[in-house]
């Protein structure tokens, strides 16, 4: 996975930077093939905003949040894409009952 991290008005410290990672490995779980995500962190007077973008095979995500602290934002922006991938793994995930798993009347004894 390539990832990118970039700040705009903020420096972008080692531990930030671990912390990404870690979040970021986090979203791996949820697919298997993530080709691209970029991180884009930045500060608006007193707000810290986090977005991201992610391109996988079969999906592509954005999350975005806003909060005071660069590390509360940083959590619900991965909450968000968690709640994503979980909808499409959902949706994607075949729920029809193949051999055994729906009667039909002429199962009848």
């Amino acid at each position: 996975m390539q990832l990118s991290i970039t700040g705009q008005h903020l420096e972008i410290t080692d531990s930030l930077r671990n912390y990404v990672g870690e979040k970021m490995n986090r979203f791996v779980h949820h697919f298997d093939r993530i080709n691209a995500a970029h991180v884009v962190l930045y500060v608006e007077k007193a707000d810290h905003l986090a977005e991201v973008a992610i391109n996988a095979r079969g999906i592509q995500s954005h999350a975005h949040c806003e909060a005071a602290n660069m590390y509360v934002a940083l959590d619900e922006m991965m909450d968000k894409l968690d709640n994503q991938a979980m909808r499409h793994k959902e949706k994607t995930t075949d729920h029809h009952h193949i051999d055994g798993g729906i009667k039909t009347m002429s199962d009848k004894p």
